[in-house]
């Protein structure tokens, strides 16, 4: 389990491929299944949330510079 404070992206995608490491050796047993499936479900959620500000973060940079482009292209004549 990972320190939900202290919890970025690379950890997150780590801690998932030991969950689906640990489920497809079909050594967990009911109730171990049920908690990581609970815990992946939580940190894929994470993760989606981690790409979704990053994607959002880089659409801002690109809007920020293509007004900076058209601020500073000088005006076409008509």
């Amino acid at each position: 389990m990972i320190d939900q404070e202290q919890l970025t992206y690379e950890a997150a995608a780590a801690r998932i491929e030991e969950i689906i490491k640990r489920l497809d050796s079909g050594e967990a047993g009911l109730r171990e299944t049920l908690e990581l499936v609970k815990e992946g479900r939580g940190l894929v959620e994470f993760c989606a949330g981690e790409l979704e500000a990053v994607s959002q973060g880089l659409e801002e940079l690109r809007l920020e510079e293509l007004v900076a482009r058209l601020e500073g292209a000088p005006e076409r004549a008509q």
